[in-house]
């Protein structure tokens, strides 16, 4: 109503005060007629047209002071006025501009008004001319400084001078007052909304610790827009209008410090309530300026109320989950028949791609032939593991200063240290990550550093198990530094030991000699466990095993004479029964004591180690000779 009285006076005065008529091509071309026109309104040469558009105002007044008498800021307009803080005068001007833009009778009347047909879109001086009082902002609405500006909910084109400079309202307030609430979207990508109580008052809040989705828990049950840092202005302002129309207090997700620009669109839209959410605390030099509060999240581990929020269950005791990864495994669970298990080893599995094998666990403790007291540190391993929450949490034991434990294993290649780290890790219910060296370790300086943050990043977000084999590459005793190279290797050592001190998981680090390693990590290791070499009873269970029970076995393999003859390792066994296995399907026979006793000779020479006639005693003839269809003496 207001907008079409406004528009009615402005069209009178056209028509009755400078006797303008409606023209084709208007504003295409200027007429003789029209310049004489234009000369009489112009107020520097105290021409008669001021009088006759006072005198056209002042007839035309009656309708306009009775729509602004009714101008009731009621329904969603007027939500989207409060929530921006606007003025009276910055209400009007917005109310007209939107009553412009989704209407084209009455941009056909702008046109006329604005006597050209390429403007249906009110310009800065037509808002001056129609907001004439001296006590109404007018275009000054539109000011960089101004309310709707500041909200976002209009803006100002064009490159000409300043009054052909046109005033369009936003799409997104023009869609949401016509019923359409679809995002901004200019929105950062990313962007999430979530239900909650309207903020009673503007303030900046800044929360820092614990993980994101324990953040946003930390601010209660607020409507929040929750977003990435934007990276562009067009981005921020949409952040702002969505925040102004949706009345929400916007959560800007940080890595790093805020950006200046950040800084400075905070400040000027002082109308919203803002929530710095970082994993640290924000440096004082990049918080606006504004009266703010902090936040310190402490603890981010998800208790009962939040499973059963996002699951629908109590806690499950093996898995110890932030709040952010239980949203995580929750929305993984939906698709994979509500099963936490396999949800939980999705957490983590896309982030180590490239730098880490996985391995599933199918082998348990039968697989693993060990000495009882390994045996035994290994159940223990695992259990550490296990009841971390009882010790640290429900009994108070002080963690040192993580929650995490690490396992050194340490003993010649073959011994099972990798099977053992695998049957702890399926005894755990977990997955274990094999960390490739080769991906990690780089001669670039701070490579390496950063790919095993995004290890340990990564891991972090899923309960799984890291094993490092070969950990000497990376765990290596500190060297006196005599050049740059020294220096960052070092640097490289000392960086592992700050990561595994902070991190609440599983690591398993795996050497061929103890002593290799750095001694600064001793006091960080939570169980060490020596493999040995296996001696006869081991070595015998050990081949027993080697040979499923569904191969074709000869009656002649004499597995005591191979347990009691060849002084090998797990690993060397194994492979000596696969390559056993291989020698006897190429001749289409069972696995007979000649295939084992060759294959033995081929991991002898894999090895480079010396075969005597004492070892393979009546096989001697059979591996001293080339021939491989030599038959075994006696």
């Amino acid at each position: 109503m207001l907008a079409d009285a406004l528009l009615q006076r402005e069209a009178l005065i056209c028509r009755l005060a400078e006797g303008r008529p409606p023209r084709d091509f208007a504003g295409l071309y200027v007429t003789d007629d029209e310049v004489e026109r234009l000369l009489a309104t112009l107020p520097g040469l105290d021409g008669p047209g001021a009088e006759r558009v006072a005198a056209v105002r002042a007839g035309a007044a009656a309708p306009v002071v009775k729509a602004r008498a009714a101008f009731d800021l009621k329904g969603q307009f007027g939500n989207v006025v409060r929530n921006a803080g606007l003025t009276e005068g910055e209400a009007e001007v917005l109310a007209l501009l939107l009553a412009v833009e989704i209407s084209p009778a009455r941009q056909r009347l702008v046109g006329y008004i604005q006597d050209s047909v390429q403007l249906p879109r009110l310009t800065l001086a037509t808002l001056n001319r129609i907001f004439f009082e001296d006590d109404h902002l007018g275009a000054r609405a539109l000011a960089p400084a101004g309310g709707l500006i500041r909200s976002g909910l209009a803006r100002v084109t064009g490159d000409g001078p300043w009054a052909t400079l046109v005033a369009e309202p936003a799409a997104r307030l023009v869609w949401h007052l016509t019923g359409d609430d679809s995002p901004d979207p200019h929105l950062p990508p990313g962007t999430s909304a979530r239900l909650g109580e309207i903020p009673d008052k503007s303030e900046l809040v800044l929360v820092h610790g614990g993980d994101r989705e324990s953040r946003l828990h930390a601010l209660g049950s607020q409507k929040l827009l929750v977003v990435p840092l934007p990276e562009s202005d067009v981005a921020w302002q949409a952040v702002v209008r969505e925040a102004t129309i949706t009345r929400s207090a916007v959560v800007v997700d940080l890595t790093a410090a805020l950006t200046a620009v950040g800084r400075d669109v905070i400040q000027r839209a002082g109308h919203v309530t803002w929530v710095l959410s970082s994993p640290g605390e924000q440096p004082l030099e990049s918080i606006p300026d504004r009266p703010w509060r902090e936040i310190a999240v402490h603890d981010g581990v998800a208790g009962p109320a939040d499973w059963q929020r996002e699951m629908g269950r109590d806690p499950d005791p093996a898995y110890r989950l932030s709040r952010e990864q239980l949203r995580l495994v929750a929305a993984a669970a939906q698709a994979d028949g509500g099963l936490v298990a396999p949800a939980v080893r999705r957490l983590a599995g896309g982030h180590l791609d490239g730098v880490a094998v996985r391995i599933r666990p199918r082998r348990g403790w039968t697989d693993l032939i060990l000495p009882a007291e390994e045996s035994t540190q290994l159940r223990e391993l695992a259990a550490r593991h296990r009841e971390r929450d009882t010790v640290y949490g429900n009994w108070h034991f002080r963690s040192a200063p993580s929650t995490g434990v690490v396992a050194l294993f340490a003993g010649p290649s073959g011994t099972g240290k990798t099977l053992a780290a695998e049957v702890v890790a399926g005894e755990l219910g977990l997955d274990l990550y094999k960390v490739d060296l080769s991906a990690v370790v780089s001669k670039y300086i701070g490579e390496t550093e950063k790919n095993l943050e995004r290890i340990f990043g990564a891991a972090a977000a899923g309960d799984l198990v890291l094993f490092f084999d070969e950990a000497d590459a990376l765990f290596g005793k500190r060297s006196e530094v005599s050049d740059a190279h020294d220096r960052y290797a070092n640097i490289e050592v000392a960086y592992l030991l700050q990561r595994l001190e902070t991190y609440d998981g599983l690591v398993v680090l795996a050497t061929n000699l103890q002593r290799n390693i750095d001694a600064a990590f001793s006091r960080r290791i939570s169980v060490a466990i020596d493999f040995v070499a296996p001696e006869e009873p081991e070595r015998r269970l050990i081949w027993r095993q080697a040979f499923p029970a569904t191969a074709p076995i000869a009656g002649d393999v004499d597995l005591d004479f191979l347990a009691r003859q060849f002084k090998i390792t797990g690993g060397v066994i194994s492979n000596a029964a696969l390559g056993a296995a291989f020698l006897a399907a190429a001749e289409d026979s069972p696995i007979t004591m000649r295939h084992a006793v060759l294959s033995v000779k081929r991991e002898f020479q894999k090895l480079g180690r010396l075969r005597t006639e004492k070892e393979f005693d009546r096989y001697w003839n059979l591996v001293s000779k080339d021939a491989a269809d030599a038959a075994p003496a006696g």
